[in-house]
């Protein structure tokens, strides 16, 4: 067994994480004024500089708004943040998300993948559809959930690049924090064995270059996950 160097978070990150969590939490609501950094670097006994660039990262996520002359609220992150926001309140809420979050987040995945794969289905090559369907048998290959996971990915970013839409692999890139967290959920819940066979049926589906026998697949494997056999809620 190899073990992997630790290393412990900067007080950046500290500061950023404990900002984030009194706004997630409720602790601090939409609209605050936070007080001014010299108040925060006393209190928190941080640097100035620390205060400021986890600030500015902070709005970086969307969780705060900085106003000229004015000082540093909270912002609605639910109304206008971005993906990093999503990805952070992933991270916090990765075993308390509600039923509403997630089927929100899965309703936006099949839209995705049927995207991904009528795409890949008028546009990718016989040699593209080989890659697809050996990516998915590496899933049901992998040896552990992280590999599972990993191998998944891998499948459903390539069945985004082989398409030719050249944004979209970007957004499936952008989205991978959340999907492995709901397909950790998953594994957990039903095993690996359930996410590698859906893997390889949809590639099976899209190699057949059979429109709609792949959105069926899409849409079967992802109702199971919102109001089926196997929810995730």
């Amino acid at each position: 067994m190899e073990f992997k160097k630790l290393s412990a978070p900067s007080l950046k990150e500290l500061f950023v994480c404990q900002i984030r969590e009194n706004i997630l939490s409720g602790q601090l609501s939409v609209g605050t004024r936070l007080p001014p950094e010299r108040e925060i670097a006393q209190q928190m006994q941080v640097s100035r500089a620390v205060v400021n660039s986890g600030l500015t990262e902070l709005e970086r996520q969307g969780f705060l708004e900085i106003r000229p002359r004015q000082g540093v609220f909270v912002a609605d992150y639910g109304r206008n943040g971005n993906i990093s926001t999503l990805n952070a309140i992933m991270e916090y809420h990765s075993e308390t998300l509600g039923r509403a979050e997630i089927r929100s987040i899965l309703e936006v995945r099949r839209a995705l993948e049927h995207l991904a794969t009528d795409a890949a289905i008028r546009k990718a090559t016989d040699e593209d559809m080989d890659r697809l369907l050996l990516l998915a048998a590496n899933a049901e290959a992998a040896g552990s959930v992280g590999e599972t996971i990993e191998a998944a990915f891998n499948f459903h970013h390539e069945l985004a690049v082989v398409g030719k839409n050249s944004i979209l692999p970007l957004i499936y890139i952008s989205f991978k924090p959340i999907v492995s967290q709901l397909w950790l959920r998953y594994c957990r819940r039903y095993g690996t064995d359930v996410l590698s066979d859906n893997t390889r049926s949809l590639a099976e589906c899209v190699a057949s270059r059979d429109v709609e026998a792949t959105r069926r697949c899409t849409d079967e494997h992802l109702d199971s996950s919102i109001r089926g056999c196997r929810q995730i809620y």
